[in-house]
């Protein structure tokens, strides 16, 4: 997998990950205000099952959606365009800049890669 989200397809996503399946009319009920339109949310789902990110199912007189990709897979995806698109692929450079610019300090940071050193190890 290779595809990008845009970000009105990601919020779409955001639902479906959350749900694990929903009509469109389900998933408007989660979005913020101002609620989009049915056949808004209808078109970008249509999209989503295009670029193979979403599934359906027959529900009554209409259908259920849910997500054929996993958050973790896309997230994961999306971590690496970011790291090799604008940090070389060097995860030091880009640690040092959300360091930078979150004005994370030294506490932050170690907790940080606590967590990371017991993911690991699990």
């Amino acid at each position: 997998m290779n595809k990008q989200l845009t970000k009105a397809e990601e919020q779409i996503m955001q639902v479906l990950w959350t749900l694990n399946e929903a009509s469109v009319k389900e998933v408007i009920e989660k979005l913020e205000e101002p609620k989009p339109a049915y056949n808004t949310v209808s078109t970008i789902i249509r999209i989503l099952e295009t670029k193979e990110f979403v599934g359906h199912r027959p529900k009554g007189r209409g259908y259920v959606y849910f997500p054929l990709i996993e958050k973790d897979d896309y997230s994961n995806q999306s971590v690496h365009k970011l790291l090799n698109g604008y940090f070389g692929g060097s995860f030091k450079s880009m640690v040092s800049f959300f360091v930078k610019e979150n004005k994370m300090d030294i506490k932050e940071l170690e907790n940080i890669l606590k967590e990371i050193n017991k993911d690991q190890r699990s």
